[in-house]
């Protein structure tokens, strides 16, 4: 179902944007970069946090870390990752799959900076073996994310 509502969200708002599915699995940034022939840091990983009682989706380049002191000082809390059961609950997706298209609850969605160091990332799809190739700042759009910087300077 996770990957027919993301299908159902791109034919809505994208419909030039197509699911691409791999017999491979994607579920980890590694994989995700072997089975797209991409660097891993094109890999747009979706986080699912929660800070308080607040949960969000944070979009990050694949190789980037998160930086607790600037989550804290952007949300006013301690970012804590949701359980297994929790993510698939609340976004629709499973793990591996976690992306901010065709989402099962409306959740606040922001995308890093990380991402602006690309032309075209390629986030999950709502499954571990499904993608999409994006600009970032049209992912940004579609989703009505907020830019912000949360991750860790590259060094």
């Amino acid at each position: 179902m996770s990957l027919e509502s993301v299908r159902a969200f791109f034919a809505a708002k994208a419909p030039d944007i197509a699911v691409i599915e791999s017999p491979m699995s994607s579920a980890t940034v590694s994989l995700a970069a072997e089975a797209h022939g991409v660097e891993p840091g094109r890999i747009a990983k979706t986080l699912s946090l929660r800070i308080g009682e607040r949960v969000v989706l944070i979009v990050a380049a694949g190789t980037s870390r998160m930086d607790n002191k600037k989550v804290k000082a952007r949300f006013g809390g301690k970012p804590k990752m949701l359980g297994l059961h929790e993510v698939a609950e609340i976004t629709g997706h499973e793990v591996g799959g976690v992306c901010p298209f065709g989402l099962k609850t409306p959740l606040p969605i922001y995308c890093d900076v990380s991402l602006k160091a690309f032309d075209e990332v390629v986030p999950a799809a709502g499954s571990t073996h499904s993608a999409v190739r994006i600009a970032p700042s049209r992912m940004a759009e579609l989703t009505a994310a907020e830019w912000v910087d949360i991750c860790q300077d590259p060094s």
